[in-house]
C-alpha cells in the first residue's frame, strides 16, 4: 500500500490536524507503509524528511500562523508519479487538499478524506455567518469523489449525515498514557508558576475567537472572591488573540505560550481542574490529555468534547457561553476534593482505553477496503 496524503498543514505546526497527521505517518513508519506527505513549506524549517515534498507558500493574513500554498501543478504531478500512489487522503479543503482532489481525478486514483474542522462553527466567531451555505456546497463539492469521509466522534459523523454527506466513518483519537500521566511533580510545577498552595486551573489552546476564549475571561472573574484568592490560571498556547487577552487578562492567569512534550504534560498533571470553553470542537485532543493525566475537565457541552466527558464521572459539562454554568461547575469541583479526585481517577481509567494502536489498525482496514472495491469495480 502507498498513500499520499495531502494536507494544508503538518508538523512542525501546532494543531490537532498537524499532530494527528504526524502521528499518522510516524504508524505508517513502523509498518514499512510507503507515504508521501505533500504540505506547505514553513519558516525556519527544521523536520526534514524523505517523506515531504513541500510547497511554496505564504503566511495567511486572517491567520498569521496557517499558510496558503502555491502549488506548480507539473512538478507537483510529477512527484506524485514518481510516488506513484495507490491511494489518496486529503486531510483538508484549501488549497493543497485541492490538488490532492484534482490529481485523483485526472489519475484515477482512489480518494479518502478526513474531516478535521467545523469551519462553519467558525464563522459565527469572524461575523461571517452569511457564508453558511456556500462554505456547505463547497464541502460537499469537495468531498463528493471520497470513496470515505474519516470523521473525529460520533457528534460530528451526526453533524454531516444532518447535513447530507455519506460515506462517513470514524476514525477517533487516541492518546499517549506514556507521555501524559498524573505522576508528574506535581508540587515543582505549581512552583515553578507562582500557584504554590494554590488552585492552578488550566486551559490549552490556540488563543482564537472560535475557542470563546472571552468565557474564559468572564468566567475568570466572575468566581467568589474568597476562592478567587487561592486560585492561579495557566494559559497555554498562543494565536492571534494573545496580546488582546493578556490586556485584559486578571492578575492571577499567567500565559506561556506553547508548550508540548514533557512540559505540557506536567503542566495537565499539575492542575486542579482542565477548563475548555471551546463549542467548536470536532473532537478535543486536549480533553483527552488532560483525562490522561488525571485532572477533570470542565468543558463546553458541544461537538466532540461532549462525546469525551462523562457528566458527572469523568467532569462537568456547560452550555456553551454559560458564564454562570462554567463558574458554579468550577466552585463545585474547588470545594469538594474526594469528587475531584475520583473525578480525576475515572478521567485517567478512561483514557487507557483510548489505544492509538487499534484506532490505527481500524484506519488502514479502511484504506484496504477501499482499494478492495476499487479493484472489484475494475474487474467487474
Amino acid at each position: 500500500m502507498r498513500i499520499a496524503i495531502f494536507t494544508d498543514t503538518f508538523y512542525p505546526d501546532v494543531n490537532g490536524v498537524a499532530n494527528t497527521l504526524k502521528r499518522l505517518t510516524q504508524y505508517l513508519e513502523t509498518q514499512n507503509i510507503a507515504f508521501k506527505i505533500f504540505a506547505p513549506e514553513v519558516p525556519f524549517q527544521e523536520y526534514i524528511s524523505e517523506h515531504i515534498y513541500r510547497l511554496k507558500s505564504l503566511s495567511f493574513f486572517l491567520y498569521p500562523e496557517c499558510r496558503l500554498a502555491f502549488p506548480n501543478l507539473s512538478e507537483l504531478k510529477e512527484e506524485l508519479q514518481r510516488f506513484a500512489p495507490d491511494l489518496i487522503h486529503v486531510a483538508t479543503p484549501f488549497n493543497i487538499g485541492l490538488c490532492g482532489v484534482y490529481f485523483s481525478k485526472k489519475l484515477t486514483i482512489p480518494l479518502v478524506g478526513s474531516y478535521h474542522t467545523n469551519f462553519d462553527h467558525y464563522l459565527q466567531y469572524y461575523h461571517l455567518t452569511f457564508l453558511s451555505t456556500i462554505h456547505w456546497k463547497y464541502m460537499h463539492w469537495f468531498h463528493r469523489t471520497c470513496k470515505k469521509i474519516f470523521v473525529p466522534s460520533p457528534t460530528t459523523l451526526q453533524l454531516l449525515k444532518q447535513h447530507g454527506f455519506t460515506n462517513l466513518s470514524l476514525w477517533p483519537r487516541g492518546i499517549d498514557c506514556q507521555q501524559f500521566h498524573p505522576d508528574y511533580d506535581q508540587k515543582a510545577i505549581k512552583s515553578q508558576y507562582g500557584s504554590q498552595g494554590s488552585y492552578l486551573l488550566t486551559y490549552v489552546g490556540r488563543l482564537a475567537p472560535e475557542k470563546d476564549l472571552h468565557t474564559l475571561l468572564s468566567v475568570a472573574n466572575s468566581l467568589p472572591a474568597k476562592l478567587n484568592q487561592q486560585i492561579h490560571w495557566l494559559i497555554i498556547g498562543d494565536g492571534p488573540m494573545r496580546e488582546e487577552l493578556e490586556a485584559q487578562a486578571p492578575t492571577n492567569m499567567t500565559f506561556t505560550g506553547y508548550l508540548d512534550g514533557k512540559p505540557l504534560a506536567e503542566c495537565y498533571a499539575a492542575s486542579d481542574l482542565f477548563i475548555f470553553p471551546s463549542p467548536t470542537e470536532t473532537f478535543g485532543n486536549v480533553v483527552l490529555e488532560s483525562l490522561a493525566s488525571g485532572t477533570p475537565v470542565i468543558g463546553a457541552n458541544s461537538g466532540g468534547v461532549r462525546n469525551i466527558i462523562r457528566q458527572g464521572e469523568t467532569g462537568l459539562l456547560c452550555e456553551p457561553g454559560n458564564v454562570q454554568a462554567f463558574s458554579a461547575a468550577i466552585v463545585q469541583l474547588l470545594t469538594n476534593e474526594r469528587l475531584r479526585k475520583q473525578m480525576g481517577s475515572a478521567g485517567r481509567a478512561y483514557s487507557l482505553t483510548q489505544n492509538w494502536e487499534q484506532i490505527w489498525t481500524d484506519l488502514i482496514y479502511q484504506y484496504t477496503q477501499v482499494l478492495d472495491e476499487q479493484k472489484s469495480e475494475k474487474y467487474a
